[in-house]
């Protein structure tokens, strides 16, 4: 039967050649009809970048070819490398004239021209992240363009006379890309909304909303689909046939104070040999089947996006909020994870099922802190009949932190901006955010129970979607090695491997750069992504993980749920369900990957507008910061009084003549001496707020 999976091991183990149409039917003696579906299976591979057409029109496997296929990320200088979607697979770098227009995040093919040096080139740009661009509309002598405001387009769109409506030289627009650069024309947009200059941080926000194509609302069909579900929340036998009462259980929820999607619980009691826990998860794929107009809603954003001032859901929040969220005193059905763990910290058993449970309270990481660390006697009066069983997740929390840590996994506690927004919306400080023991506590036991779904589905050969972390590029680690041991606190000189880097980060705790450091060896890592082939979480030291705890607010989570949902009602799944879904998970692995990371750069966004607006109020004024990064252009350095970054430029610094020393990372006067290194502590000046380009500009 002609089948994808057929023609992949046609192509992988009869073919030594690329063939053309005619020899492919002729090898595989094809009817006609068998013909016509052989054509369509083809396009589909080719489209996939799982087969190559050549210019001559010959077929052939991508990896015999010299080709790889993979995700692109774009430089501000016009370079970039293809994340390959193969774990295990060093990164390829692609010269700023081999990159065939393609734009940052776009599925491309390219070819390795160099395997020593992993440098290549894309010949095929397979899909487009980016339908539309924001940016300023420049009317010049050659005609009508829009300069892209992000850096990583590398072109100006072409803007026909009658495609540029009403836009006026120096407007900020959003073009609609027509067409896409080529060898014969130029990028070519029509001009479909006029931007006006935002006046309050609130604009901002909704400007970048549109920057990045996020989306506003729900279709009116999704949301009517979402108020229908109601219906079944009522219906009792549904709820109660094969689930789990736990409604006894004491259980509770932890989250910010600002949360309202509430998709995880926990419960803990103390046994003969150690430990069992409960992790309760929302059970969001009772009610969002797949394919459901819900569902292909939540599958295109990928993940929900978080702001300071909004959140923008993956689900509907009649779901997120309400149906689905694990609020307190009701009932709620969820997903549990019931895990036995001996007084070392190792899983001694695991088992996975529906239930029904009623969390006794909504608490709050400050609360809980305030119970276990600050021993608040208020606090603890308060809730008290769960004294206990907060104690022992904290002991809990320890001994799996302890073991995690002794296999080698990366204990970063890097420190992480919170905007403090007034009731206008306009930000009125931006601290270091806390993360305190409670924060902690959940978090050792999502890691539990993501590693314990992962196992099980693992151990009986189910295909599914992993959480993977690949070990960093033996490149990157030699320049990461070459700043640390610049800075002279390693107490071994020997090379350091990937192994290392958990020891590395016990070294450094306690010194003057262990942010520094910790960012540094964070940048240096690969990026975590979502894949259906398991190669393991090289920054948890995890064999076999996944994503199952926040089905609110990812899309992969929710895949998952419905993986073990299957596995446990039928016990085995049949040779066409198990190709469905091997066929299936790919792009899904693929499309959650890429919006998680246009996620976190609109995130990204948002803070670096809010810190100027914030700080624009206060140019002239004079505040102590330290360099957290050294570059031959200068230093970009970090406040002590608010969490905000700016850049001294060398041009800025008017006190001597500065070199860069790329050694020691430093840059020193020619004649003063003055040296100034990573960890260095200076006072600067806030000279220039860039509002356009979000960017501080200091001076000293």
């Amino acid at each position: 039967m002609l089948t994808k999976e057929s023609l992949t091991y046609f192509f992988k183990e009869k073919v030594t050649q690329p063939l053309s149409f005619r020899e492919m039917v002729y090898n595989l003696n094809l009817t006609p009809p068998e013909r016509r579906k052989l054509k369509r299976l083809l396009r589909e591979m080719v489209n996939d970048g799982d087969i190559v057409r050549t210019r001559k029109g010959l077929y052939g496997p991508a990896e015999e070819m010299n080709l790889i296929s993979g995700y692109f990320e774009a430089h501000r200088d016009g370079y970039g490398f293809v994340i390959l979607e193969k774990p295990g697979e060093r990164d390829v770098f692609i010269p700023a004239r081999a990159t065939l227009g393609a734009m940052n995040n776009d599925r491309v093919i390219a070819r390795i021209e160099n395997r020593r040096r992993r440098e290549g080139s894309i010949i095929r740009i397979l899909e487009r992240a980016y339908t539309r661009v924001v940016g300023t509309f420049e009317a010049g002598r050659s005609g009508f363009y829009v300069r892209p405001k992000n850096r990583s387009v590398p072109f100006d769109l072409y803007i026909a006379p009658k495609e540029k409506g009403k836009a006026k030289d120096g407007d900020s627009v959003i073009a609609e890309i027509i067409s896409y650069p080529s060898d014969k024309r130029p990028p070519a947009g029509r001009i479909i909304k006029i931007l006006e200059k935002p006046k309050t941080p609130l604009d901002e926000v909704e400007g970048i909303i549109d920057e990045f194509n996020l989306p506003r609302r729900f279709p009116h069909n999704v949301i009517e689909e979402a108020k229908s579900l109601y219906a079944r929340r009522q219906n009792t036998e549904d709820r109660t046939q094969k689930r789990k009462d736990l409604c006894s259980l004491p259980t509770v929820t932890i989250d910010g104070e600002k949360a309202k999607d509430f998709d995880d619980a926990i419960s803990i009691k103390r046994t003969d040999d150690g430990y069992r826990l409960w992790v309760h998860i929302a059970d969001v794929g009772f009610f969002v089947g797949w394919d459901s107009l819900i569902d292909k809603e939540a599958r295109k954003r990928g993940t929900s996006v978080y702001f300071p001032d909004r959140v923008i859901p993956m689900l509907p929040k009649e779901l997120s909020e309400d149906l689905c969220s694990l609020r307190p005193k009701v009932e709620r059905m969820a997903f549990t994870v019931e895990m036995d763990f001996d007084m070392h910290g190792e899983r001694t058993d695991a088992r996975f099922y529906p239930s029904i449970i009623n969390s006794n309270e909504r608490m709050t990481y400050t609360s809980v802190k305030k119970i276990l660390v600050d021993e608040d006697r208020k606090e603890r009066q308060k809730y008290d009949y769960l004294l206990q069983d907060f104690e022992m997740m904290g002991e809990l929390c320890n001994i799996l932190k302890s073991r995690r840590l002794k296999r080698g996994s990366l204990d970063f506690d890097l420190p992480e901006p919170e905007v403090l927004l007034d009731i206008q919306g306009n930000p009125e400080n931006i601290i270091r955010a806390e993360r305190n023991f409670a924060h902690m506590i959940i978090e050792e036991f999502m890691i539990a129970a993501n590693e314990a779904v992962a196992g099980h589905l693992e151990a009986l050969n189910i295909p599914s979607l992993y959480r993977i972390h690949e070990e960093p590029d033996p490149m990157k680690l030699e320049g990461i090695m070459k700043i640390i041991s610049s800075l002279r606190i390693l107490k071994r000189t020997k090379t350091i491997t990937p192994k290392d880097f958990s020891d590395l980060i016990k070294q450094i705790q306690g010194t003057p750069e262990e942010e520094i450091i910790n960012h540094m060896i964070l940048r240096s890592l690969k990026q975590a992504k979502y894949s259906p082939i398991n190669v393991g979480h090289f920054g948890l030291a995890s064999e076999s993980y996944t994503h199952f705890t926040s089905p609110i607010r990812r899309y992969p989570d929710l895949v998952v749920h419905r993986i073990l949902r299957e596995v446990l009602t039928k016990k085995h799944l049949g040779d066409k369900r198990i190709k469905d879904l091997e066929s299936l998970l790919p792009d899904i692995a693929f499309h959650s990957s890429r919006m998680e990371r246009q996620a976190d750069e609109a995130e990204r966004a948002v803070l670096s507008a809010m810190r100027v607006w914030f700080m624009r109020e206060k140019v002239g004024e004079e505040f102590e910061g330290k360099v957290v990064s050294v570059t031959p252009y200068g230093l970009k350095i970090r406040l002590k009084d608010y969490y905000v970054e700016g850049f001294l430029h060398v041009s800025y610094m008017t006190d001597d003549f500065y070199q860069y020393d790329e050694k020691s990372l430093s840059l020193h006067g020619v004649h003063r001496k003055k040296r100034f290194t990573i960890g260095k502590e200076l006072k600067v000046r806030i000279d220039r707020v860039d509002m356009e380009e979000r960017e501080i500009v200091l001076g000293i």
